[in-house]
């Protein structure tokens, strides 16, 4: 980091806006490791050569102040890093404020929100800049009383001194804490002794976000700023030939039509931009717009060539080996009880409530972006050099976001936003229709699977072989190796089975195609999961064994036991009777073990309906159990959406389904009871916004086989039909 470095944020609120002191504390890198440093009050350059990736900051009223790096798009972070922050400082949450921080990977490593990491990537650090910031104000009290440190502790937002029982609230403390060096090692609490951590404390975003105060990106303005809405080819690769904007320059409000381009991935999507006074009259424009394109020189998939193509592949394709063990091919020819099975997962929309939008102000050589931004580092860095500026010229503000689940990690919308605000020369909101979002993708990408497997003579896994075909979203990207194996082959797969199987491989068969795809909450576990569970099921079911007994002889891990035992036990598994309509599955994504039995039975009519689901999660450390809950039904609903509701199909080169009208998504009245369980202990923490979708349709359609004896391998399906 170089001497002219700003700690942004408006330098902390220029140094928190709190008071003129303040106790201020971050983290900066060194080549051992992460070490605390005290932001002097007034001072940028005494931190000039620190890179800060967490801050805090109490003033002298004793308010608590957080700078947080990642999105809340309703995943908790919002509520899950102040409770950090407040159990090692003894301080009320109450007391605690967060504001997001602006992008700047300089300052703070990666604020990418994805993978299940805010937690798990930061919550030692935040443990041990609270406990550093307690013991500094313990040490200012001690210093004034003329005591010993270890006479006196911290509670609730005080330091109180054992002998006489005097206090001092945090605020009268800081001006001398400030003049303190850290101290390089602290006491973390016992787990045991925890008072909030670990305890279900309301949310702290709730109240903003029932009163309307908390703001999302619709909800942000900007003085003097426009709305534009584009019409973008779609059938994703096509150009622009010509367009007559001559009656949507007629519309009452419309200011400019102008052509855009913007980055996916390795290709340029253009479109057509009308800008307006009011997100109305911009609709009305674009309606009148007359836009010619150029639909040539690619292919125009539809959904029955897409999996025709990926059918082929996985039966006869160039396979892309990824983890091999063994003698495969040699175990499956000889072996007397093998199986084989073909599974088939549908493309996805994100379908977030909130649509995309973003704000963008270019004036002066400088551009300020506001918006639902899951990566506001990647929008920083993705921006500068298309508008040919230095990244700490280009501000990514982040507002609430409704919803995520991976797209808004992309980068287009905020890309359109910069390039409208600095040919319109004013700030713009672009504004996504429900259509838009639906339709442009990028996609989870559609997926096949061939699963074979032998059985040993003891009933246990001889070989097990799954060839991918489907999309590898690693090879849309510009320069990608396109003859690269897809990495992800076995995300969803417990890696205790690595361990225990003699002969596997795992491959896949890369689908080129113009449709574009990217994440998809759990990514590709969400999809991998339905064939590895459904398959071992199969399997368990061909070795004569009960399902969850067949899993646990495949495990050496007594973490994975653990969490099926609890299973077992509060899903009464073992008093189940024959053909009852158990299913049950177990995966493993972002270092989290899940596993759900899901319960289904027949209604008066005959059509199938669920009635329970049982969710046991293995998160390692973690902060609050209500909203782990909240995180597991809702991974639930979604699995359940993508199994039993909607697809996104194709039909010449275009996506089919535009809004929830045809995009059905689960209703109330449709969702079972789900009960959650969380398992205790001192593991590392996983994540827990992902890793309870991966496991539900398999448990389903293992629990559907259990019930009627039918298989079902493609999804999705109607559950009144099965």
């Amino acid at each position: 980091m170089t001497a002219n470095s700003k700690i942004s944020r408006r330098n902390f609120i220029r140094i928190s806006s709190l008071s003129s002191v303040a106790l201020t504390l971050g983290f900066y890198k060194t080549a051992t490791g992460s070490v605390v440093s005290v932001i002097k009050p007034g001072s940028e350059a005494a931190v000039a050569n620190v890179e800060l990736n967490a801050w805090i900051s109490i003033d002298p009223l004793g308010k608590v102040t957080i700078i947080n790096h990642r999105s809340e798009m309703g995943q908790g972070s919002f509520q899950s890093v102040p409770q950090i922050i407040a159990e090692e400082l003894e301080v009320n949450l109450n007391d605690v404020n967060i504001v997001f921080a602006q992008g700047s990977q300089t300052l703070y490593g990666s604020q990418i929100t994805g993978g299940s990491s805010t937690i798990r990537g930061s919550y030692k650090k935040l443990l041990h800049l609270s406990a550093t910031a307690r013991e500094m104000l313990i040490s200012a009290a001690a210093k004034k009383w003329n005591v010993p440190q270890s006479e006196c502790y911290a509670e609730n937002g005080h330091v109180i001194h054992r002998g006489s029982g005097r206090k001092a609230n945090y605020g009268s403390l800081v001006e001398e804490a400030v003049k303190l060096q850290p101290p390089a090692n602290v006491a973390l609490k016992d787990p045991k002794d925890y008072k909030i951590i670990r305890k279900p404390m309301p949310r702290q975003d709730t109240p903003l976000k029932t009163n309307g105060t908390a703001i999302f990106g619709l909800d942000k303005r900007l003085p003097g700023m426009l709305y534009a809405v584009v019409e973008r080819n779609p059938r994703f690769l096509g150009k622009v030939k010509s367009f007559d904007d001559s009656a949507a320059k007629a519309v009452p409000g419309v200011r400019h039509v102008l052509k855009v381009q913007m980055n996916v991935f390795s290709h340029k999507r253009e479109g057509v931009a009308v800008v307006a006074d009011n997100l109305w009259a911009a609709m009305q424009g674009r309606k009148k717009l007359k836009v010619e394109w150029d639909d040539a020189g690619f292919d125009h998939h539809s959904t029955d060539q897409l999996y025709a193509k990926m059918r082929e592949d996985v039966k006869s394709g160039k396979l892309l080996s990824y983890k091999t063990k063994g003698d495969v091919d040699r175990v499956l020819t000889s072996s007397a009880s093998t199986l084989e099975a073909v599974y088939e997962t549908p493309y996805e929309a994100h379908a977030c409530m909130e649509p995309l939008n973003c704000i963008a102000d270019f004036k002066d050589g400088k551009c300020v972006i506001w918006g639902p931004i899951q990566g506001p580092d990647w929008v920083q860095a993705d921006v500068a050099p298309m508008l040919g500026l230095k990244p700490e010229d280009v501000t990514v503000n982040m507002t609430f976001l409704g919803g995520g689940f991976g797209r808004k990690a992309f980068l287009d919308y905020p890309h359109e936003a910069a390039v409208i605000s600095k040919e319109v020369k004013a700030p713009v909101q672009v504004v996504w229709t429900r259509e838009d979002d639906m339709t442009q993708g990028p996609f989870r990408p559609g997926m096949v699977y061939q699963c074979k497997g032998a059985l040993s003579g003891n009933g246990g896994i001889a070989a097990f072989e799954t060839r991918i075909a489907g999309q590898n979203m690693g090879h849309q990207n510009p320069g990608a190796d396109r003859n690269s194996y897809n990495d992800s082959a076995t995300e969803g797969l417990p890696e205790t089975y690595l361990n225990s199987l003699p002969n596997y491989r795992f491959g896949d068969v890369p689908l080129e195609s113009p449709v574009p795809v990217m994440w998809w909450r759990s990514v590709y576990s969400s999809t991998n999961a339905f064939a590895f569970e459904s398959f071992l099921d199969e399997m368990a079911i061909a070795a004569k064994k009960d399902p969850i007994d067949f899993r646990k002889q495949h495990f050496w891990d007594g973490r994975y036991h653990a969490v099926l035992d609890k299973l077992m036990e509060v899903s009464n598994w073992k008093q189940r009777k024959a053909n009852d309509g158990y299913g049950i599955a177990l995966t493993e994504c972002f270092a989290t073990i899940v596993g759900e039995v899901v319960k289904v039975s027949r209604k008066a009519d005959g059509k199938i309906q669920i009635d329970k689901v049982w969710a046991v999660m293995d998160c390692g450390w973690y902060v609050n159990p209500d909203v782990i809950r909240a995180q597991v039904e809702g991974s639930i609903v979604m699995a359940y959406g993508a199994s039993n509701f909607h697809a996104t199909e194709f039909k010449d080169g275009k996506a089919v389904q535009q809004n929830f009208n045809t995009y059905r998504m689960p209703r109330i009245n449709d969702i079972p009871e789900i009960e959650v369980h969380v398992m205790d202990n001192e593991e590392k923490a996983g994540g827990v916004g992902e890793p309870s979708l991966p496991p539900f349709a398999p448990a389903l359609t293992n629990a559907i086989f259990d019930l009627t004896g039918k298989r079902i391998r493609k999804l999705p399906f109607a559950l009144n039909e099965a």
